[in-house]
């Protein structure tokens, strides 16, 4: 298996950190498509870092779902994906989680604080950097803390065995007194360290000085519910997920806000990787491609083309008006509310949504994507488009009975 310089950028072939080129494997073919990467846990190793971290960043950065089986040492990334793009992937990862900020060596390990801040401590130049916390792999990493390293203690004569544990000492010219001497330093040491951790750890809810940024997994769901794109996936997904980060729909909103610059081919392999039907991917594509500005910039007719991909049966065309009524009545009410007829219009203009469609929807309101209230609301907003299509629709009946 041939090496690699662990920072790519580093062309000296005497650079002393290596680890095992990537190896990607493709199974399976259409839907079932999967990458394999037979070496991760040898990457993984040589990173010094647990094989879960890089595979689930492969699936943040790739739009794809992951498997990760430590047992049978197997990886799985959803998608057909070559070496060479999970290489550049992996070399973000390292960047991001590896390398110390100040030095680029990646002789780092991974420390979380009680503030559930993540910083990597440098073994080379004693630095401590924090990781990015606005990505999201953090939040799998906090619920799922790498293991800290147990620094060996030296004996007496300096050598500590393999696991870390002192070596006995090569003579037997100590006496007991220095024995002895060693016993009660040992005993003080247990009974400090059985002190500290009898301290009570303050509360960090009460903590009046509070000014870090609460990314524990209750704190990131309640500001996830307050976005349009959040409440969106907690509407649509009715089963609970035991890691966030692992939800598709969470995976498909995040990729999108956080490639701003994909292409339409691009998206839709992201949300065939990860399983996701045409009809939730339209709700989640109304909330994270259009704002406020969806009229004046006029954003409707620049993502036609990618919302026709997904929004060819009426089940599809729902969604994409359930994902309008969340961006009209919870992300964007006061800029939005008063334009619902014009942004009906638009949709129509691109034939985005059918007559029928637009007609059903307006009957009935709906609690499906925001509150009753809301939905109400946003209909009898609508009544003029509404209003405009039943008249059209009726003048064309008139004239096809005419003729």
């Amino acid at each position: 298996m041939s090496a690699i310089n662990i920072r790519r950028d580093v062309s000296d072939k005497f650079y002393r950190y290596k680890m095992p080129k990537l190896i990607s494997k493709i199974e399976g073919k259409g839907n079932g498509i999967k990458t394999a990467i037979p070496n991760m846990s040898d990457i993984a190793k040589a990173l010094s870092r647990p094989t879960a971290y890089p595979t689930k960043y492969f699936g943040c950065e790739l739009g794809a779902q992951v498997k990760c089986d430590e047992k049978n040492d197997r990886y799985i990334v959803n998608g057909a994906h070559d070496a060479e793009k999970l290489q550049k992937a992996l070399d973000g990862f390292i960047d991001k989680f590896v390398l110390c900020p100040s030095c680029k060596n990646p002789e780092t390990d991974l420390i979380i604080t009680k503030d559930e801040y993540i910083y990597r401590d440098c073994k080379a130049c004693g630095a401590n950097g924090p990781c990015d916390m606005r990505h999201k792999l953090t939040t799998f990493i906090l619920k799922n803390p790498p293991v800290q390293p147990k620094k060996g203690k030296k004996s007496k004569n300096g050598a500590t065995d393999s696991k870390g544990m002192p070596t006995p000492p090569d003579t037997a010219s100590q006496g007991s007194e220095e024995d002895d001497e060693t016993a009660d330093v040992a005993a003080f040491m247990d009974a400090e360290a059985a002190a500290a951790a009898a301290l009570p750890v303050k509360d960090r809810d009460g903590d009046d000085d509070d000014w870090a940024v609460d990314t524990s997994a209750d704190a990131v769901a309640a500001r996830m519910k307050e976005l349009a794109v959040g409440g969106a996936v907690a509407k649509l997904t009715e089963a609970d997920e035991e890691d966030e980060s692992d939800d598709p729909l969470e995976q498909f909103a995040d990729y999108i806000l956080t490639h701003a610059d994909a292409s339409d081919e691009e998206i839709q392999t992201a949300a065939r990787n990860l399983d996701i039907r045409s009809d939730k991917a339209c709700a989640v594509l109304a909330q994270v491609l259009f704002n406020a500005s969806v009229l004046s910039e006029k954003q409707i007719p620049m993502r036609a083309a990618l919302l026709g991909k997904f929004s060819k049966n009426e089940k599809a065309q729902k969604n994409l008006l359930g994902g309008i009524e969340r961006l009209v009545g919870v992300s964007h009410k006061d800029e939005l509310m008063a334009k619902v007829p014009m942004i009906l219009k638009a949709l129509y203009d691109e034939d985005l949504v059918d007559e029928e469609v637009f007609i059903a929807w307006g009957d009935k309101p709906s609690k499906k994507f925001v509150d009753r209230k809301i939905s109400k609301e946003i209909r009898e907003k609508a009544e003029p488009f509404l209003a405009w299509l039943k008249e059209a629709d009726e003048e064309d009946s008139e004239e096809e009975e005419s003729d």
